[in-house]
């Protein structure tokens, strides 16, 4: 048989050859994706990620892999996933084109085209086997019971799918059927560029998702930004530094630093910004000086503290229920110091129901960080919460106020107003551990959404509708609810006055009647 041809063709002369064939000269970035494909082929690495830039025709040479590979061995299983149907048909499509018109691969035509189409088609092969050559399907379609040597993951990762932490789960959760679909010992491409900052192509892991390593931490990766380590085009050809300043004068920065330099940032940036936080390590300790007591943070003393209290029984896992509480030293600055998600346990529910379980954990929340207040959110089931938090603080031995509060702003105008505004001052200090917890996933997720009440307790709409904000709204909470305080500044005791008196005067107050 022609698959069986001592000497078949490497893989950069097989390109070389398609390209002569249509007037094309072999570009110098992908004669090095072709030679680290074919490298990694033969040395047995089976998963594999390939990152350039757009437009540089990665998925084009990834078709020609692929018919390179059935080139091989034309008993290949092929399996092409996209984000979706249209765009995995147009590699299928592309490498039927080239079976059909490339010279060294004119045996793999068969002689009935009866499979022979867009979505799938079958190479004349002597195995007898129930699925094509090579398939198309989306990412969102039904690969139940389908089973490939090789599966193309084209694109799988684009902004519809990666824009908020619950979409980004179900993409992985279905990227996870790889497993059930691939063959022992198959092959997985991963062919893109990244389109969130927690994108599954990324390197490194991201401790406020809670994960244990990168999403493709195991896969051998080749990366090819537009421009390399000195600045110079790795496509002058194509790309020449005049047409690189034009892409950017017209190209949002971060969807440049994400498309084309393949950083792991959202191609839209986010309103709240965690890199504008200024990290902090200490403690906040409670200590007696000058027979008064004090709490201080490093060398900070703290003269105010807010704490929010943002309810919630959306699920058992505790999403929508937050508190947080924010310290605010003698220069007007503000410590955010600790956010929790409070959950309840419905295995205890027989014993305490939801609120009494969230609102003992609210009280000893306090108790641990010294709060002698607290604003909870009476919006829907708010309204039931006050007294039962009172007594989880009594039975806690805790003294402290419950202040209600019924919330009617939008969510997304007090959380931008609260929270932006003291970013953008470089007023937030925020204690280390915060960016331990999926606050800072919130902040970079955010973006403002018109809409009035709707969101966890009642407080207004804010953000999309399947992104989790109630550590925004919590924080927002402390913030907003606090005095601005403006630092303490000390007054010389002689100073020129330019109202042209200095000092003090003496006048005779004893008049004649």
């Amino acid at each position: 048989m022609y698959r069986n041809r001592p000497k078949p063709a490497g893989f950069a002369e097989f390109v070389w050859i398609w390209d002569r064939m249509l007037g094309l000269d072999l570009p110098g970035h992908h004669r090095d994706m072709a030679g680290w494909l074919e490298d990694c082929w033969q040395s047995g690495k089976r998963e594999l990620l390939l990152m350039a830039f757009r437009n540089s025709g990665k998925s084009t040479l990834v078709g020609l892999f692929c018919a390179w590979l059935l080139y091989r061995d034309a008993d290949l299983r092929i399996l092409v996933l996209a984000a979706d149907l249209d765009l995995a048909k147009k590699m299928v499509r592309n490498v039927k084109r080239v079976i059909e018109r490339h010279p060294l691969l004119g045996a793999l035509l068969p002689e009935k085209l009866v499979d022979w189409g867009t979505e799938r088609f079958t190479v004349a092969r002597q195995g007898v086997l129930r699925d094509p050559s090579m398939q198309a399907a989306g990412i969102g379609g039904n690969i139940t019971g389908s089973r490939a040597d090789v599966v193309i993951c084209d694109d799988v990762e684009v902004p519809k799918n990666s824009d908020s932490g619950h979409k980004r789960a179900e993409l992985r959760e279905k990227l996870g059927e790889i497993a059930y679909v691939l063959s022992p010992g198959g092959t997985q491409i991963y062919v893109g560029t990244p389109h969130s900052y927690y994108s599954i192509y990324a390197d490194e892991v991201r401790p406020e998702t809670g994960e244990a390593a990168p999403f493709l931490a195991t896969f051998s990766r080749f990366c090819l930004p537009i421009l390399d380590d000195q600045g110079r085009s790795n496509w002058p050809e194509r790309f020449s530094d005049a047409e690189i300043a034009g892409i950017r004068a017209r190209t949002p920065e971060r969807k440049f630093a994400s498309q084309m330099m393949l950083e792991m940032v959202a191609p839209r940036a986010g309103i709240l910004d965690p890199a504008r936080m200024i990290p902090y390590d200490d403690a906040a300790v409670i200590e007696r000086a000058n027979g008064a007591l004090r709490l201080m943070i490093g060398d900070r003393r703290m003269v105010a503290s807010a704490c929010h209290f943002d309810p919630s029984f959306g699920a058992a896992n505790g999403d929508g229920a937050a508190i947080a509480c924010v310290y605010i030293c003698d220069q007007g600055e503000y410590w955010l110091h600790d956010i929790v998600w409070l959950r309840f346990d419905p295995a205890r529910l027989s014993e305490a129901d939801e609120a009494s379980q969230l609102c003992a954990q609210a009280a000893a929340f306090m108790k641990h960080h010294h709060l002698p207040s607290v604003r909870v959110e009476t919006n829907g089931i708010g309204r039931f919460l006050p007294s039962i938090l009172r007594a989880a603080l009594k039975k806690t031995g805790w003294a402290a106020s419950v202040i209600e509060h019924h919330e009617t702003r939008n969510k997304s105008d007090r959380i931008e107003d609260a929270i932006g505004g003291v970013l953008a001052a470089g007023l937030l200090h925020a204690r280390r551990d915060i960016w331990e917890t999926r606050f800072v996933r919130e902040m970079r997720e955010w973006h403002p959404v018109g809409g009035l009440s709707g969101g966890g307790s009642g407080g207004g709409g804010g953000g999309k509708a399947d992104n989790h904000d109630d550590g925004l709204d919590a924080v927002a909470g402390c913030l907003a609810n606090e005095p601005v305080r403006l630092p303490r500044v000390e007054k010389a005791a002689l100073f020129e006055d330019w109202r042209g008196q200095n000092g003090g005067f003496s006048a005779d107050s004893r008049f004649s009647p």
